[in-house]
Parts: structure tokens; sequence; C-alpha cells
């Protein structure tokens, strides 16, 4: 059984347990089958291919959307550290 981490935690996360398929149906053109046919040869079958592809995008845009909410954390907070060595400076300026 293959367990696989997804999502941003607390919004669409969850376990992803690789044994559990659905069975979907996509289309795709010519030039995009060519392409995964190409890629992946004999070593997997197009599902597998992308799984895989799709699986490491949502990663991807999973730890984007953490890295998104922790810039704007890390810039908050550096407003107000700024405002306060501001404030710091024009203290040391107007002293002897």
């Amino acid at each position: 059984m293959s367990l696989a981490w997804y999502g941003t935690p607390g919004v669409n996360s969850g376990w992803y347990n690789g044994s559990m398929k659905e069975k979907t149906s996509i289309t795709l053109s010519k030039e995009v089958l060519t392409g995964i046919d190409r890629i992946a040869g004999s070593k997997q079958s197009r599902s597998a291919f992308i799984e895989a592809v799709l699986t490491q995008y949502l990663r991807r845009q999973a730890r984007a959307q953490v890295e998104a909410r922790d810039l704007e954390l890390i810039n908050k907070a550096a407003d107000e550290l700024n405002a306060e060595v501001e404030d710091v400076l024009r203290y040391q300026a107007t002293q002897p």
C-alpha cells in the first residue's frame, strides 16, 4: 500500500492511498498523447505517468500556497519591525 500526503494543511488535504483508484475519462490531443508515450515509453502506463505528473503538480501547488502564506506573515512582521526600528533611530537621533 502506498500512502502519499497531498494538499495544504486544512485546505482540501488528506492522505491518499495509492491503491484506491477511481476510473475517469479525459480527452487529450494527439500531440499530448504522443509526448506521454515518448517520455513514459514502455516503463509505465499512460495512467501511471499522468498520475505521477499530476501528483507532482499538486504538491508544487500546495507548497506554493504555504510559501505564499509564509511570505505574507514575514512581510507583515517586517513592516512592524521596520516601524519599531525607525522609532528607535528617531529616539537615538534626539539624544546628545
